[in-house]
């Protein structure tokens, strides 16, 4: 099965969000967000240092809770309605699981002799155990299934952009290059004066200096409103129909 079409799952009608989370369920939330939390501390170096010890004991309970609760969900796959009928090794090669493989493996102690960069990394890779965390909500699952069902026109929204960042850049090499050419004299470059105003961010770090590239710039800026627009549109129009959609599975269930 597939990592990506395996995170995006069919949403239960009887798992409506009134019903709320079981005790044990609540339980692992809690502890995702504190462990979350513990990872981000666990990147400032005064508190490692002088609280070694409490970051090694936290990290042991979390790998310890996480661990139990991944065996359990393992061993009761084949008799959970959720995963009916599904076998515990493809259960375990399934895309939630594998993703709770991985957030365990980042309770690895990271020795100190690694390379700067490579520690960091891991303790980075450690955040994402807030991940976990879509399995147990509704609105993000919801979400999920929305992106997937309107990956065709996110696609196409995505394409749209990266021609107009293309054509754009094009547009301001020619007609800066030759009169700027440390901000526009290749294409390159004037990608990123693209991105940033494409994106409606506008650093200002690099502005054109002609009328008419002032000119060019304005109608880029402008398109970039539409660009920005385009698939929040479209992910608003999937999520609303989506959630529609699971009400109405609901109350025909009843």
């Amino acid at each position: 099965m597939p990592l990506a079409s395996s995170l995006t799952t069919h949403i239960d009608p009887h798992a409506w969000p009134q019903e709320g989370l079981s005790p044990f369920n609540k339980l692992i939330c809690t502890a995702i967000l504190l462990s979350t939390l513990l990872a981000i501390l666990e990147t400032e170096p005064v508190l490692t240092e002088n609280y070694q010890s409490l970051f090694f004991g936290l990290n042991l309970v979390f790998f310890a809770l996480f661990s139990v609760e991944l065996l359990l969900r393992i061993y009761i796959a084949p008799y959970s309605t959720a995963h009916a009928g599904i076998s515990r090794i493809r259960f375990i090669f399934s895309g939630w699981t594998l993703l709770d493989i991985f957030v365990l493996l980042t309770f690895i102690p990271v020795s100190e002799e690694l390379p700067l960069l490579v520690i960091r990394l891991i303790r980075v890779f450690r955040i994402i155990r807030v991940s976990r965390l879509t399995r147990f909500n509704y609105s993000l699952t919801l979400l999920l299934n929305s992106i997937s069902n309107r990956k065709t026109e996110l696609g196409i929204s995505f394409l749209i952009a990266m021609g107009l960042l293309l054509l754009t850049s094009i547009l301001l090499y020619l007609v800066e290059g030759s009169s700027n050419p440390d901000d526009f004299g290749s294409i390159p470059r004037a990608m990123w004066w693209s991105i940033a105003t494409l994106t409606t961010v506008g650093y200002g770090d690099v502005t054109p200096l002609s009328p008419l590239g002032k000119f060019c710039a304005g109608l880029t800026a402008l398109i970039g409103i539409g660009i920005v627009a385009m698939p929040t549109g479209i992910l608003a129009a999937a999520f609303s129909e989506a959630y529609q959609r699971a009400k109405n599975d609901k109350e025909s269930s009843k």
